[in-house]
């Protein structure tokens, strides 16, 4: 009796990074289980960000996701919860050799709803090439980051989302760890000194960078002589622009420079894989998500396919990080120290209303003082319609 194949759809993103290591790594898995097929469909890096979990469960077995998602696509129980499915083995791995707090990052009421198969937070970039052409020394503190972006020479990933990532990585260097409380990001006071520093930055940067994402931001940047692409200060860092061959020109990755003495760390992203619960193959789907997240195949074909893999053996292994000029050696301690987005369910409707408000004061378009007071209006009234974390 000939047995039906088991077919599967999946979610990622519009990048190499987020989509072909997907796909690369499950046509392994049906390579080695003949019996299955993963048809994969992408969605822009903006949809990644904001798309309704609901509909992704609804329409797909394997959904690759934002971890700020993963408060409420638990209590919404549209998820799979982990530990229902895999070995505690397996698990314990995952978190033993995690990249930063990437696998806590999926972590809500005690279970583990998707694994950490890519791992990220803004880095600094630069153009080894026109730093030596312009006679320029990589900046070490935040005031040689703005001397430098005043002879124009600095560019920024200044796009609505990551202004309000920025200003949490401020607040911490400014002394005030953010959501801690439940009064809102930080203070008044230290969310509007942190909005304000990085007004100053885009000040004297091009208004275009403004409009660019950290796609937008390292595709500009590889494709172009203008002085002002020598060095970024900090951008959700993609290891593809670091690998000769991606794109015209290569970017050097590194570490994030100091204020005040103590070393800026900025806010986590990366992506990890989900099963949804309205699967008709959980089985099938959670060896997918195993095999993907593996050490094997993480540091092997899913980056050898373009991926940015989220278990450490990748960030350490040699070979990995010759084939992109130690992207992953020289960050590691970056992501090791990146913040964490606090986890209610509410938080991604608070996000997406404070976005637009940081945006505006880092356009110019109003005050610092008034957007921190605006921010953390919305913190709390999202808060409170979701109950305290």
């Amino acid at each position: 009796m000939k047995t039906e194949p088991t077919m599967l759809r999946g979610i990622a993103w519009n990048h190499t990074r987020g989509f072909v290591s997907a796909v690369a790594a499950t046509q392994r898995f049906e390579e080695i289980h003949p019996g299955v097929s993963v048809s994969w469909e992408k969605r822009s890096l903006q949809a990644f960000a904001d798309a309704s979990m609901e509909t992704l469960a609804r329409e797909f077995d394997l959904i690759i996701m934002d971890h700020p998602h993963t408060a409420l696509a638990a209590t919404e129980g549209l998820l799979l919860p982990y530990e229902d499915w895999v070995p505690a083995e397996f698990l314990a791995d995952q978190a033993a050799n995690s990249v930063g707090r990437s696998h806590q990052s999926y972590r809500f009421g005690g279970r583990q709803w998707t694994l950490a198969s890519d791992a990220a937070t803004p880095i600094a970039t630069w153009r080894e090439d026109l730093m030596e052409r312009h006679g320029l020394v990589l900046p070490s503190d935040w005031k040689e980051v703005l001397d430098l972006a005043a002879r124009g020479f600095v560019t920024v990933s200044a796009f609505p989302i990551d202004m309000l990532m920025h200003s949490y990585m401020f607040c911490a260097a400014l002394g005030e760890e953010p959501f801690v409380g439940e009064n809102g990001v930080a203070s008044d006071e230290v969310l509007a000194s942190a909005l304000a520093e990085l007004r100053k930055l885009t000040a004297l940067c091009d208004p275009a960078c403004l409009k660019r994402n950290p796609i937008r931001t390292a595709e500009w940047m590889t494709s172009t002589d203008d002085p002002r692409a020598a060095y970024c200060p900090f951008a959700y860092g993609y290891s593809n622009y670091s690998r000769r061959g991606y794109a015209p020109r290569v970017l050097k990755a590194g570490g994030l420079v100091s204020l005040d003495g103590k070393r800026l760390r900025s806010t986590l992203g990366g992506a990890g894989i989900a099963v949804s619960s309205r699967t008709r193959h959980p089985r099938v789907c959670m060896d997918i998500a195993m095999f993907m997240a593996s050490p094997e195949v993480q540091k092997g074909v899913y980056f050898q396919a373009g991926g940015q893999p989220g278990h450490r053996a990748a960030w350490t292994d040699a070979g990995v990080n010759a084939s992109c000029g130690g992207f992953f050696s020289g960050t590691l301690s970056t992501l090791d120290e990146a913040l964490l987005r606090p986890q209610f369910p509410g938080y991604m409707a608070f996000q997406d209303a404070a976005t637009p408000v940081a945006h505006d004061c880092s356009a110019g378009k109003t005050s610092a003082a008034d957007a921190a007071r605006e921010i953390n209006r919305l913190y709390r009234h999202h808060l409170n319609q979701a109950g305290t974390p």
